[in-house]
């Protein structure tokens, strides 16, 4: 995969005096636009409305106007704000473009570059960070063509927001409503949080990162495997190469884009991802085995589809490679090593076996968690705690994306 070396702009706290530039689309989800700039102004934020042609068609300058306090536009002719290039002083004045809602239609002229109106424009001409909260149909939102455009967002550094799931102004049922207000500032809240920490110190280093489940093929249809998304290790992946590492994620099977500037290996067994890791980590300054790897595979896989033949049978397994182990051993004696990091997903006496496996496996560091209903395994959040050897550092409970920088940056001083 091309590498890239596009970092996207942090976010500020909202707090007094943050600048949001609110681009507001034409869906009927526009009213919670009112309700959103209530909100940040309450929180002392500075709120400049945009509408798009038919986002008038739904609500009015006047109403943006008394809850902000701030003028609205909403052309890019308007003849005595262009007088003084007010567009390209829009654009540099905000610090952040928050689009909330975001049609379809303005997602897709987003994510080509069109800029045929004053929204569009700004987007171009801003160097502040791009987050959007679509609002759509369910079945618009679930076309390839919707899927593409976000993705292609995302990866330019935008951050897409929802969309939430629940009945809809049309009568659907499913996936497309816009986020309520409090939910994006919450949202906006946790990511600034998250792009305050300071990765500085992985700037030009080599990480190594292993994500996801192992499936083990029982035969052309059926497999082992486990419940682990992915989302852990893709978070570890996407916060260091925004820090300037150079980044390599071995993933299995998951349903997740690719971070931007990462560069991505699939595998599907544990045998694959065993290859690619010692490979890879030589070379690295930080390897980091993320991955929930499958402990055994089927001794024999079935070139056609079992039959069902009988109330029981039985199915022999054998012990497949031991990664971070494997790695730890390569890379033992070294001059160069990286720093190795595992993780321990656990359901009990989390803490125990976690410093057991640090020292069995022959790691720097290893990360235990506790895995349980809204914790690890695909969940949104984490809780974390980071053994050494002569350390435990407790990262606390948070959604991944803020965890994987805890975790970076108490690892910076060991590099």
């Amino acid at each position: 995969m091309a590498k890239s070396a596009f970092s996207a702009p942090t976010l500020p706290a909202l707090s007094a005096g943050t600048k949001i530039l609110l681009g507001v689309t034409g869906s009927i989800a526009a009213y919670k636009a009112c309700e959103l700039t209530r909100r940040l102004t309450e929180l002392g934020c500075v709120v400049r409305v945009v509408l798009t042609e038919n986002a008038e068609r739904f609500v009015s300058a006047t109403t943006f106007h008394a809850l902000s306090g701030e003028s609205v536009r909403s052309s890019l002719w308007d003849s005595h704000a262009e007088a003084a290039m007010s567009h390209i002083e829009l654009a540099r004045w905000a610090d952040c473009l928050l689009i909330a809602p975001a049609s379809a239609n303005t997602i897709a002229k987003l994510a080509h570059g069109l800029c045929d109106d004053l929204l569009g424009t700004l987007v171009l001409a801003t160097a502040a960070r791009l987050v959007i909260a679509p609002a759509m149909n369910q079945q618009m939102f679930a076309s390839h063509a919707v899927r593409e455009n976000l993705s292609l967002l995302q990866a330019r550094g935008a951050l897409i927001l929802g969309p939430a799931s629940g009945v809809q102004a049309c009568g659907d049922v499913g996936p497309g409503r816009m986020l309520e207000a409090q939910e994006i500032i919450n949202l906006l809240q946790a990511q600034a949080a998250t792009d305050d920490i300071d990765l500085s110190g992985l700037r030009g280093k080599i990480v190594v990162i292993t994500a996801g489940p192992t499936y083990e093929d029982l035969d052309p249809v059926r497999y082992l495997g486990n419940r682990s998304s992915g989302k852990m290790g893709f978070a570890i992946a996407q916060a260091a190469a925004g820090a300037g590492a150079e980044v390599s994620l071995i993933a299995g099977p998951c349903a997740l884009n690719t971070p931007n500037g990462v560069g991505r290996i699939d595998v599907r067994d544990a045998r694959s991802m065993h290859a690619q890791a010692l490979s890879a980590a030589p070379n690295a300054d930080l390897f980091i085995a993320a991955a929930a790897v499958a402990d055994y595979r089927p001794a024999q896989q079935s070139l056609q589809k079992i039959k069902k033949s009988s109330d029981e049978t039985v199915i022999a397994l054998v012990k497949n490679p031991d990664i971070i182990a494997d790695v730890s051993a390569a890379v033992s004696g070294k001059a160069k090593r990286p720093l190795l990091v595992g993780f321990a997903a656990e359901t009990e006496t989390v803490l125990e076996n976690a410093r057991a496996k640090r020292i069995r496996k022959g790691l720097d560091f290893i990360a235990a968690n506790h895995v349980g209903p809204g914790f690890g395994m695909e969940a949104e959040g984490n809780a974390l705690v980071l053994i050494g050897a002569n350390s435990e550092l407790e990262l606390g409970y948070a959604n991944k994306s803020l965890l994987a920088k805890r975790l970076l940056h108490a690892l910076i001083p060991y590099l």
